[in-house]
């Protein structure tokens, strides 16, 4: 009954939500300006009825289709305005405020219930409320290439511990190589440029949501390029420098993509061309490191506010390694190929002078070496080329000796000791060749 009350006093009652869910309804393609408009105006349940997707205020930008077809739906007019209730036997504004506690690994077997669930779980709403509450969960995204050169893909539930199915990736990016990979308002997994082996450069760009985990097609980018750098600022996807097939291969053109406007504009070019192979957002700009048209190591920052680049050599490019990435105001960086150490840019000596040490060192093969480096769920996230994840809790690390550090290390996914040891041996044999090995990694949370 407390759930009962707190919707009703918000002014939303059971007559409100049958008018709201005919209007609850898939769009052809995912709107992040409807996903923005939500998230930040979503104060209470009843202020979300506004911005439900069919309104007036829900904007629906001209791109081009969703690469998935979908089949025409019937008239508003033509739906009976009788419906059964979500849950028999309860008002529905108690049955989805039951329904958006239901943990995200079964959401898949709710959209198959009936149509009325499908329609709630595949619109905004929904998500929208669970991202109010804070009960929305981040999954683990992770993109591989095999051997043949094939890209696929998996999604890991670090609540779970279950590794779970995912809509193929589409074709024109199967075999891609030096594409960009980033993720914008929290749920949408963008993939954007890279080279087709036989077509060349793309200008394309696709994305999946995690709320109707479906794929969909954006706005192309204005400019051909791979090994590209890549980053998102305030919801808006950046990227700068990359390589093209033309005269002049390197290139220094960067854009930027907002999703509000559902375009992409240029911004100013870099100081020297570039092919990044690290970058990071830190303290609201975005830092680069590269190889120049001579094959020099260049390093730049680029600042959004006054939309300038400028070369930067201090010591935390100097030191800087790949994986990195940001957490909470702090710079991290893993030490060692298997991410069994970690490094923290400390600001006021400009030196990465601390460390966080697992204590275990795992081995030297490109099976252990670690991939990526993420945020999840306020702990740093270290994913390695056999799949196996560790999470660390860097919010105890200033309570915590390097001596005593290993307790802040958690292992959520693996193959185990045993494994590990065999994969060393052959490894010391010549005989382990890496089957296949990680492109991109991404949290996205619904």
């Amino acid at each position: 009954m407390q759930h009962l009350n707190l919707l009703s006093i918000n002014g939303l009652d059971s007559a409100g939500f049958q008018e709201m869910d005919r209007m609850i309804q898939p769009p052809l393609v995912d709107t992040t300006a409807c996903f923005c408009t939500v998230d930040a105006g979503l104060k209470t349940v009843a202020g979300a009825k506004r911005f439900v997707p069919g309104t007036k205020l829900c904007l629906q930008p001209d791109i081009k289709p969703s690469i998935h077809p979908t089949r025409q739906k019937p008239a508003r007019g033509d739906r009976s305005r009788s419906q059964s209730p979500l849950l028999p036997g309860l008002p529905d504004d108690l049955a989805i405020a039951c329904l958006i506690r239901v943990p995200r690994v079964e959401h898949r077997k709710l959209r198959l219930v009936c149509k009325r669930w499908y329609r709630l779980l595949a619109g905004n709403f929904f998500y929208s409320l669970r991202k109010n509450l804070g009960i929305s969960e981040e999954w683990i995204y992770i993109m591989k290439r095999d051997r043949d050169g094939k890209i696929s893909w998996h999604a890991f539930d670090p609540i779970y511990q279950l590794w779970q199915p995912l809509p193929p990736v589409p074709k024109e990016y199967t075999e891609a190589l030096g594409f960009g990979c980033a993720v914008l308002s929290g749920c949408h997994l963008y993939l954007f440029g890279g080279k087709d082996p036989i077509k060349g450069p793309m200008r394309r760009v696709i994305f999946y949501s995690a709320r109707t985990n479906k794929w969909h097609r954006a706005p192309d980018m204005l400019r051909r390029r791979h090994f590209f750098g890549s980053c998102v600022i305030n919801n808006c996807l950046y990227v700068a420098g990359g390589e093209n097939e033309g005269v002049h291969r390197s290139l220094r053109s960067a854009e930027v993509y907002d999703p509000n406007k559902n375009r992409w504009s240029f911004i100013s070019d870099m100081s020297t061309a570039m092919v990044p192979f690290i970058g990071v957002v830190y303290e609201g700009k975005w830092f680069l490191k590269g190889i120049g048209s001579h094959r020099q190591v260049l390093s730049e920052v680029y600042q959004p506010d006054t939309d300038s680049w400028y070369p930067v050599y201090d010591g935390m490019v100097s030191g800087w390694r790949n994986p990195s990435t940001s957490l909470n105001g702090q710079l991290y960086a893993l030490e060692c190929k298997d991410g069994c150490k970690i490094r923290i840019y400390d600001e006021k000596t400009d030196a990465w002078s601390k460390h966080i040490d697992s204590k275990m060192h795992l081995g030297n093969s490109k099976a252990l070496e670690a991939a990526a480096l993420l945020p999840l769920n306020g702990k740093l996230c270290i994913i390695r080329n056999n799949m196996s994840i560790s999470l660390v809790n860097v919010s105890k690390s200033d309570d915590a000796s390097s001596a005593s550090a290993e307790h802040l290390w958690e292992t959520i996914a693996g193959k185990g000791q045993f494994k590990t040891l065999v994969t060393n041996f052959l490894s010391s044999l010549g005989r382990n060749r890496l089957k296949s090995h990680i492109v991109h990694c991404q949290v996205l949370q619904a």
